[in-house]
């Protein structure tokens, strides 16, 4: 553990609603001792503390960022025009030790830039991943990569179970993570070049691989980490939250169709309630870019304060584990399978 509190700087004008929900969310996450910067216009960020009540004596900062990044606008693009953008300027400060990681809700694409070129990347690592953590059955799973790399090689994925099965220890403290190979069949043998490839080079490494997995087998619970390349792993992300969304508009338009459903759910809210909690993409916040030198979690652009918040929280338990040391000497040890994975690409 750290010998003082994380240091997390929040993207404050970054998402959808900017401000209005990424301040309150880091004053959350500063009451339970969390130390915060907010990155944005000065004088918008005051006025946004000040219609909240007691926080003169938490630890939070605001520094000062000239620019806003809108969320269409192109990484490379905000990497030279916007210095002073609010994503930029928070990756700095990582960069510059006065800040131990960066949470953001805009633009992803910029944020992801601004991760790789200003944070920097672990020694060996080509390819940083975006991971998610979503709900099964049973415990949450980590997918990655969810839209970093549309284009990946065999060893990028070998990278990716590393960096899931640290973040499975670490935020989610699995003592043996089962790592799985997302593929359109469970034998091996299995899939496209890549994939084949792939399952070869997880064989190598010292983790817990169970082979290949097949999409449904995200949600029983009986995996913990299931690695595919960005292009698959966004469309599984983006299917998902459409279904669980569909599914629940469903339920509720025929809990309300006719009087015995109506009771039903009355007798029923409790389990509702506990099932509508766990398909919340909020009680994980964002998805971590993993493979940085520091921690960096994406938000979606819509995030809310429960959101926000869950994600500095999570950012602070990646730093309080202190795992980008983790990950970096799990990469280092696994050191061979790049040059092996770039002889066979």
């Amino acid at each position: 553990m750290l010998d003082k509190a994380p240091r997390i700087a929040v993207d404050a004008m970054g998402g959808d609603i900017g401000p209005r929900v990424n301040v309150p969310a880091a004053v959350q996450a500063a009451r339970e001792g969390i130390h915060i910067t907010l990155v944005g216009d000065e004088e918008v960020l005051r006025g946004e503390l000040a219609r909240l009540e007691d926080v003169s004596e938490l630890p939070i900062t605001i520094h000062h960022a000239s620019q806003v990044v809108d969320m269409k606008e192109k990484p490379a693009d905000v990497l030279r025009r916007k210095k002073d953008s609010s994503i930029q300027v928070a990756c700095q400060l990582v960069k510059n030790g006065l800040a131990d990681g960066v949470v953001s809700a805009g633009n992803s694409g910029a944020s992801v830039a601004c991760g790789m070129f200003v944070l920097g990347r672990i020694k060996g690592v080509e390819r940083p991943a975006l991971a998610t953590i979503m709900p099964t059955e049973k415990e949450p799973v980590v997918l990655l990569d969810v839209g970093a790399n549309v284009d990946s090689k065999p060893f990028h994925l070998a990278q990716f179970g590393i960096m899931g099965d640290v973040l499975a220890r670490d935020v989610l403290g699995v003592d043996h993570p089962r790592v799985g190979l997302l593929s359109i069949g469970e034998e091996e043998g299995k899939g496209n070049i890549m994939v084949k490839e792939a399952y070869d080079l997880l064989k190598m490494t010292s983790l817990n691989f169970v082979g290949n997995v097949e999409g449904r087998d995200i949600f029983t619970g009986d995996l913990d980490v299931a690695v595919c390349d960005g292009f698959v792993g966004n469309i599984c992300l983006k299917l998902s939250e459409g279904l669980a969304r569909s599914f629940g508009r469903v339920l509720k338009r025929e809990l309300k169709r006719h009087m015995l459903s109506r009771m039903g759910a009355a007798l029923s809210m409790r389990s509702l309630k506990n099932f509508a909690k766990m398909m919340d993409y909020a009680e994980y916040g964002g998805a971590p870019l993993l493979g940085l030198k520091s921690i960096l979690i994406v938000c979606h652009g819509s995030s809310n304060v429960k959101a926000v918040a869950n994600a500095t929280r999570m950012a602070a338990t990646f730093v309080e584990k202190k795992s980008h040391e983790h990950l970096a000497a799990e990469l280092s040890a696994h050191a061979e399978l790049a040059q092996f994975g770039r002889n066979r690409a």
